[in-house]
């Protein structure tokens, strides 16, 4: 009985962490550290309407005029769409302030959380849910 019993425990053990990693990969926390979040200000640059996930970047200006790109990771289109985050929810070119988590190697890359129009208009494209995301100055 015990010969029978071990394919089905390995198995079992295999299938757990097969669902780690995945879960891993899909977690905010994985990619993005959530104890430092940014806020930017700039004009939308493209929007890449794809899966696993919708990207954005935008043009940020500094104090003395020169432009950084940053790229924002947001969810998974069919997931944005339910969340009323549709292709024509941004355009390039236009004015947004932008909140997420930094991503952990420091790149300008971060999670898009809370995107804000210039119409006082949000919408959530991340991941994180509203209340529980802490918001930066």
């Amino acid at each position: 009985m015990n010969q029978k019993l071990l394919p089905v425990i390995a198995s079992c053990i295999g299938l757990l962490l097969i669902s780690a990693s995945l879960l891993a990969h899909h977690s905010e926390a994985a990619q993005f550290d959530v104890t430092k979040p940014i806020k930017v200000t700039g004009l939308v640059k493209r929007v890449e309407w794809m899966n696993p996930h919708i990207w954005f970047y935008v043009d940020v200006k500094d104090d003395k005029g020169n432009v950084t790109t940053w790229g924002f990771s947001g969810l998974p289109p069919g997931m944005a769409v339910r969340k009323g985050f549709t292709k024509d929810t941004l355009r390039v070119g236009e004015t947004v302030v932008v909140q997420g988590f930094r991503a952990k190697d420091g790149s300008n890359n971060a999670s898009g959380n809370i995107l804000t129009f210039s119409d006082g208009r949000q919408v959530f494209p991340g991941a994180l849910e509203v209340g529980t995301i802490p918001r930066a100055k």
